[in-house]
């Protein structure tokens, strides 16, 4: 039991705390917890303009690894003959036959710009490599955390669109594609008017797409049709 009114319990005595009743919190009649939440301080701010983030860097280690093993096998051979033509042992022939015909060929020959042209485009493509990020198949996803990255495959996004394309009333089947910078939609429409599926189409997906949080939403192409005859 509590003490009179204006002393204070016994350190032993129970007392019951005050219940939040659900209905008071929906109508806004709980205690006001404004002041605690803005003593922990406002959310982290979104890093980038709108909390957009660049695509992810591919690691690439496929090419590289390619290349690393092509220059160490040449690194190689080119050292073993160098060694062997030290030691009073002729070089190797392939090597003699490429200095002579390099020696002898002119610059206009097919074959001194066919191997030309060969070494640029792969001298070409490893820049490419270098400065792209690769992985087109993650679309990254809005920041909502500094320290929080994420992104989202196309086929896991492709799905998530085609099950609210589903939803709508008259689709029988829709296929979904989506790319980095627009989503295609190809709907068939079994009833209702294909005008209306259509409309319902474009307010689901476009509700579907900002669902999805990503960095740089797609823009959408639908398109509805109807099923082609059987035989």
């Amino acid at each position: 039991m509590s003490g009179p009114q204006g002393t204070q319990p016994p350190e032993d005595s129970t007392q019951r705390l005050p219940v939040l009743d659900k209905q008071e919190t929906e109508n806004g009649n709980g205690p006001d917890r404004s002041d605690a939440q803005a003593a922990s301080g406002p959310p982290p701010e979104l890093e980038g303009k709108g909390g957009r983030a660049g695509r992810f860097w591919s690691a690439r280690r496929v090419p590289a690894g390619i290349v690393a093993l092509l220059l160490l096998g040449l690194a190689g051979l080119f050292l073993y003959d160098i060694v062997s033509v030290r030691a009073g042992r002729p070089g190797m022939g392939w090597r003699r036959e490429l200095a002579r015909q390099l020696a002898e060929r002119p610059l206009d020959d097919t074959w001194v710009l066919v191997g030309a042209g060969v070494a640029a485009l792969l001298g070409l493509w490893l820049l490419v490599l270098a400065v792209t990020p690769g992985l087109r198949d993650v679309l990254p996803m809005r920041r909502t955390h500094t320290d929080v990255r994420a992104g989202l495959h196309r086929d896991a996004a492709a799905t998530a669109l085609r099950d609210r394309a589903m939803e709508v009333a008259g689709v029988q089947s829709a296929r979904v594609r989506v790319r980095r910078r627009r989503a295609d939609v190809r709907a068939v429409a079994h009833f209702r008017e294909l005008d209306d599926v259509r409309t319902d189409l474009d307010a689901v997906l476009a509700d579907a797409v900002r669902g999805l949080g990503l960095s740089r939403p797609p823009s959408l192409s639908v398109r509805v049709r109807r099923p082609g005859r059987k035989g």
